[in-house]
């Protein structure tokens, strides 16, 4: 089974898929931040700054895995 990437073309240079993955994961990360910033997400933890890069990696992960 051949899995078929679609590349993203801007100004007709090819861009790999995993780009656009990492800049969707930081675009919903960044729209995610209020809402944790709203709910108190530094509050349990003791490294929010590590909280949060571990939250973009997960969507990151998970954009790569079922996109």
């Amino acid at each position: 089974m051949m899995n078929t990437y679609r590349e993203l073309v801007i100004g007709g240079v090819l861009i790999a898929p995993i780009v656009s993955y990492a800049a969707t994961a930081m675009l919903a990360l960044l729209m995610l931040r209020p809402l944790l910033r709203f709910v108190g997400f530094a509050r349990f933890f003791s490294n929010p700054s590590l909280a949060e890069l571990c939250l973009y990696v997960a969507m990151f992960g998970m954009l790569a895995l079922f996109f």
